[in-house]
């Protein structure tokens, strides 16, 4: 793709001499199905996007290239973007601070939004956000967000590392986002790829996305409630810490509004309980604490699921997340504090209080820890457990997979494909993967130690330098450096908020039901991993289909009712 030329205006609407050839200017970046949706979504724009390119005279640089393709191709599809190019000596990148290459900015004169890198992979999701936004005008945020920040007095800069491959990372930027959008003249929101700019990731600690500063000495890792982003960026303090000593306001209720069926999780399981409730004619809201997709969002590649040779898991969960949005609600990034049984079946959040006839819980599972010493201080700087988010970080370096069944064994191999030497560590003398995976394993030469543990991570203060293995046949202890530990080991079950209403959970904490997915108290129902068993996406959106239309058959016929009080487990 040849660079199109500096300091020149390109939009939808006029053309000029000075643009890119008209080679250039035929060649697309963008799939034409993404062109043609983001054409009709972009009719929605109110406001005029002015978009600021800057890069530096590097020719070689393959981000600066693909980010004013990008920037380009965006621009064509609609008459309200404008795109503006400059290199980051000129008098528009001093006045705006801006040193590295690329860096796309939106609005300047109006806000202080930015790109620090080529927006490509999920953070492309931001960016399209940020558009909308910005044109029109509203920051988005809920009544507590804004009351929490309507305390800000001193600016803030928020820079947030993300990677490609990191789902989680889009959702967090736009925190950041409607943030500046509501305080526009307190707040600059910074999106970073972590891997476009290494010594800048080094410089703020960053080993796992995302990462989010926001000052020089208040980091968090992970993607944040709304509310809980915006009062830790006032408080600069964790958030747990500071609502023990004050209360916020939070938003009123939903007037009146019981709905049939509440559903907790927003993975495979509970989508699909989403659908088959409202094909039951039951009205449903779909509540989740993190992002919607759950552990499929993390997953590279999906092989096994039934019409899909090979899909992208964030590929698979956006179909079906669209489809599920024709029937239901779905609230991300929500809060739960507790679960409470009255004549309905009550979930408090952080901003609202829900009303059901029924609750499914569908809270899928967390992933487990070595419980070694290192673990906990290394977290986040070298010890993950996400390979698609943080290994683009660790590329030209050698790391350890922790683990031998089908997870470990699929992110190792992602690891490798991304250019990382990476060496499985796994207590067992066999892998426990499909063979299918064991098998790839080998082609690829990646090496195995067997019958061995991780006895203690250990570092500097700011970097992990390597590991301690200890044999489990022999005991014998050795040395293994390397500047990465990523962890696939199991999972554990989030029946937390089950336990608490007093749902019967088996040994391993998992929920127990019955066929119909039933727990021991009528109107609770739960699907997919949190119940245990063989957890894959096919089984977890069976559950959830199985769920749904147990709580539809029970609603109409209550067996509650009848002298048989409780469902057989």
């Amino acid at each position: 793709m040849a660079p199109l030329s500096k300091s020149k205006k390109s939009s939808a609407s006029s053309t000029s001499s000075n643009k890119a050839s008209d080679t250039a200017e035929e060649r697309w970046l963008l799939p034409e199905e993404a062109r043609a949706n983001l054409t009709e979504l972009f009719k929605q724009l109110k406001k005029n996007i002015e978009l600021h390119v800057v890069t530096d005279s590097d020719e070689e640089n393959m981000f600066n290239t693909v980010t004013k393709q990008f920037a380009f191709d965006i621009s064509r599809l609609s008459s309200k973007i404008s795109v503006t190019h400059h290199s980051v000596n000129d008098n528009f990148s001093k006045k705006h601070e801006v040193t590295l290459s690329p860096t796309l900015l939106f609005n300047p004169d109006e806000y202080d939004i930015r790109f620090t890198g080529a927006p490509l992979g999920e953070e492309g999701k931001a960016f399209i956000e940020t558009i909308l936004h910005i044109s029109l005008g509203v920051s988005s945020l809920s009544e507590t967000s804004k009351t929490i920040l309507s305390e800000l007095q001193e600016p803030r800069h928020i820079r947030m590392f993300s990677s490609p491959g990191c789902p989680y990372c889009p959702a967090q930027f736009m925190n950041a986002v409607q943030a500046a959008i509501e305080k526009p003249k307190l707040i600059r929101a910074d999106c970073i790829d972590s891997d476009e700019f290494p010594a800048l990731t080094k410089q703020y600690g960053v080993g796992s996305v995302p990462h989010t500063s926001f000052s020089e000495s208040y980091h968090r890792i992970g993607l944040m409630p709304q509310e809980r982003f915006c009062l830790e960026l006032l408080m600069l303090r964790d958030a747990e810490e500071v609502l023990r000593e004050q209360e916020w306001a939070e938003e009123p209720e939903e007037e009146g509004k019981v709905y049939d069926l509440i559903i907790l999780g927003a993975g495979p399981a509970g989508l699909t309980a989403a659908i088959y409730a409202k094909r039951s004619g039951l009205n449903s809201v779909v509540l989740d604490t993190s992002v919607i997709g759950g552990q499929v969002m993390t997953t590279p590649v999906v092989e096994n699921y039934p019409g899909f040779r090979s899909v992208g898991g964030t590929a698979l969960v956006e179909i079906l997340t669209a489809h599920t949005r024709e029937y239901s609600n779905i609230r991300e990034n929500q809060l739960i504090h507790s679960v409470s049984i009255k004549d309905v079946i009550e979930v408090q959040t952080a901003e609202r209080r829900y009303s059901a006839k029924a609750l499914i819980f569908a809270t899928g599972t967390e992933w487990r820890s070595l419980g070694v010493e290192g673990e906990t201080k290394y977290f986040g700087t070298g010890v993950t457990h996400c390979a698609a988010c943080d290994g683009y970080m660790f590329r030209g370096k050698h790391v350890v997979m922790v683990g031998g069944g089908n997870t470990a064994l699929t992110d190792a191999l992602h690891l490798k494909n991304l250019g990382i030497d990476v060496t499985i560590i796994h207590r067992r003398d066999a892998l426990r993967a499909q063979q299918t995976l064991q098998d790839a394993i080998a082609r690829e030469a990646i090496p195995v130690i067997f019958n061995t543990v991780i006895s203690k991570i250990y570092g500097t203060d700011k970097e992990l330098l390597g590991v301690i293995l200890t044999n489990t046949e022999t005991g014998k202890t050795t040395d293994h450096p390397c500047e990465g530990v990523f962890i696939a080991i199991g999972m554990d079950p989030n029946s937390q908020l089950a336990e608490q209403i007093g749902v019967a959970l088996n040994s391993d904490k998992t929920i127990h039901v019955d066929a119909r997915m039933r727990t021991n108290i009528p109107r609770i129902y739960a699907a997919g991993d949190v119940n245990g068993g063989i957890r894959q996406i096919v089984t977890a959106v069976s559950d959830g289909a199985v769920a749904a239309m147990s709580a539809f058959e029970d609603l109409q016929q209550p067996y509650w009712a009848s002298e048989k009080t409780e469902p057989s487990l």
